[in-house]
């Protein structure tokens, strides 16, 4: 039995005007500003949502958590404002750097979809692990490679699912995208229940719960109705 649903995903970025542009651009998305300033991409659900959240602290690091998006060329998505990686590889795909220096993989199509995030992929250093209890928690059965790379489809998401592949040096700082679940009442003590900790609860400032994964992974449960 699943104990979330995937929600939205959510992305830091320092220069939100910048930042904006190019992803709505890069995933095929439209931008809605809130009242309070917030940038949101949206797209024909709310599972295609994709909040931009200002922060000052830069990337630094290579990111352990990034998107894979479909296109029908590296140029289009240079042409965005991103840079190719020339140290990664050889990879069916191609390795770039978004505007602020975060790592994204681009797959070149004859076709790409309207909306054209394909995938996310997590480093992990138990990848087997972690995929698992993702699937476990999200109500689906994960697929291991003789590599122990994990990757299952995420239920009502709109994009493939997420792959976790192996790395040998752990989390270090906070990720720079996560994503967003929702979760019925009594689930935020299910996910503790099942390895999940508790970061922040809902305070005056927010209305949601955030946590971490086993593996430190940050993610926000926001508790539903249902």
């Amino acid at each position: 039995m699943a104990l979330a649903r995937y929600k939205d995903l959510c992305v830091d970025v320092v220069d939100e005007a910048m930042m904006t542009p190019f992803w709505a651009q890069v995933l095929g998305l439209d931008v809605r500003v809130h009242d309070d300033g917030d940038a949101q991409l949206v797209g024909p659900t709310p599972q295609h949502g994709v909040w931009l959240n200002a922060v000052p602290e830069p990337h630094t690091v290579k990111q352990r958590v990034h998107l894979d998006v479909h296109a029908l060329s590296v140029g289009d998505v240079a042409a965005l404002g991103a840079s190719v990686l020339p140290d990664w590889g050889p990879f069916p795909w191609t390795v770039m750097a978004d505007p602020e220096g975060g790592e994204l993989c681009v797959f070149e199509r004859d076709e790409v979809p309207m909306y054209r995030l394909y995938e996310i992929g997590i480093d992990a250093v138990d990848a087997e692990a972690i995929g698992r209890w993702w699937a476990d928690v999200l109500g689906t059965e994960a697929v291991v490679d003789d590599d122990h790379d994990t990757s299952f489809a995420v239920p009502g998401a709109p994009f493939d699912g997420f792959v976790f592949g192996a790395v040998a040096e752990p989390k270090t700082i906070k990720n720079r995208i996560h994503w967003d679940v929702d979760v019925a009442p009594g689930g935020i003590e299910a996910l503790a229940a099942a390895g999940a900790s508790v970061l922040r609860r809902p305070d005056e400032q927010i209305s949601w719960t955030v946590m971490t994964d086993p593996e430190g992974n940050e993610f926000c449960a926001f508790v539903t109705g249902d």
